[in-house]
């Protein structure tokens, strides 16, 4: 079977951890044997690659074209317009991209369907992509494209669209699927497989060794995210007050990062507050093992990958009770649920655990039940199932 995986969350050379979700969903997918796959992920075209322009500039820097992980991977450019682009989206990305997937048919690498990843305007586009090279579109809703975006009328209206007109549709929590039925989509059409973790890349380490290389000691709460107001990182540095011998670590870039050290300095807690800035998944997974605890206040999810790698780590959770959250923290040894989302929901989560007791080792155990072999078979059946029809 040959896919076409078509997104613009995928990483590459400039931004490895870009999107890396569906990078390794696609790669436990490939590993199958069942399935190969090329990748087209568009980047907004930019003319200047100096970083003085910011994030703009890394689009220029981007290949045009690039290997990972033996998978090769397209990255045509298309127009996009700050601020005022939106509702325009999927029609330039659809158009930036449509050259290159003929060109792909023209050069004998025809694919079988379409795996398109995030709705808006990624699976809008690939739907219109569909339409004209005559191949079926499976689109899979990660999160804020369904919890987010349809607020906005025409990318709503769009969606629909995408979604009555693609083959199927994947959410990666039930959550999700209730969000698309809302909207109008049929729940015969819907198949929920949540994401699974890497057991390998996370798992347990010398966490005693790691904690003194890193100068870490006492209670260690751990948030990762980028650093956005809706990952409420605001939320556990206000904890901090209620939590006296806790340090917080925050893995993490993003433009709240002046306004979180400013609450830090304000509160004055900035002596247990650490910014670590953006993590490789390798170092990532060591303070993973040095926390004690990883907490995480999102207004929104879909199903954060970053709860399953603490927990592979042996590392329980603290998070708040929203879309897919429940469905990852669904047990004593997961970690617990936030009574409400606030600075005090924070540290009442916390202490709930603290004076519950850490099982490390029960955590991991949780952990061990979320591999991708489920997630792998159910792609399969969806598609083999879209192929037979």
């Amino acid at each position: 079977m040959k896919i076409l995986t078509f997104s613009t969350l995928f990483p590459n050379q400039v931004r490895p951890n870009h999107g890396i979700f569906v990078e390794t969903r696609l790669r436990h997918l490939v590993a199958s044997g069942a399935v190969s796959s090329r990748v087209v992920a568009p980047v907004p075209w930019f003319p200047f690659r100096h970083r003085r322009f910011g994030r703009y500039a890394d689009f220029a820097r981007v290949p045009a074209a690039e290997t990972r992980h033996g998978l090769s991977v397209t990255h045509p450019r298309y127009p996009l317009l700050p601020k005022v682009g939106m509702n325009l989206a999927p029609a330039m990305l659809a158009q930036g991209a449509r050259a290159t997937l003929g060109r792909m048919i023209d050069e004998g690498h025809d694919f079988d369907l379409i795996d398109a990843h995030y709705f808006y305007p990624d699976g809008v586009a690939a739907v219109r992509l569909g339409r004209y090279f005559n191949k079926p579109v499976v689109i899979t809703a990660r999160g804020s494209d369904i919890s987010m975006i349809p607020q906005h009328p025409v990318p709503r209206r769009l969606i629909q669209w995408a979604a009555a007109n693609a083959a199927h549709l994947i959410t990666v929590c039930d959550a999700l699927k209730t969000e698309l039925m809302a909207l109008g989509a049929e729940p015969g059409r819907i198949t929920p497989l949540r994401n699974g973790v890497d057991l390998e890349r996370f798992r347990p380490l010398a966490r005693d060794a790691i904690r003194e290389e890193l100068g870490l000691d006492g209670f260690v709460l751990l948030s990762v995210g980028n650093l956005v107001e809706l990952k409420g990182h605001d939320l556990t540095i206000g904890a901090l007050p209620l939590l006296p011998d806790a340090v917080l670590l925050l893995a993490g870039q993003g433009p709240e990062r002046a306004r979180l050290e400013a609450l830090a300095r304000e509160l004055g807690v900035e002596d247990r507050v650490r910014f670590l800035g953006v993590l490789p998944q390798a170092e990532l997974a060591r303070y993973y093992n040095a926390a004690d605890a990883l907490v995480l206040a999102s207004s929104r999810e879909g199903w954060a990958n970053v709860l399953l790698e603490a927990m592979a780590c042996g590392t329980p959770v603290v998070a708040s009770r929203v879309w897919g959250t429940p469905e990852v923290v669904a047990a004593p040894g997961a970690g617990v649920l936030m009574d409400e989302r606030s600075a005090a929901g924070v540290a009442a989560g916390v202490q709930r655990l603290r004076a519950a007791g850490i099982d490390r080792a029960a955590t991991r155990r949780y952990a061990e039940g979320f591999s991708w072999d489920a997630t792998t078979e159910g792609q399969l059946r969806v598609f083999k199932n879209i192929l037979q029809r």
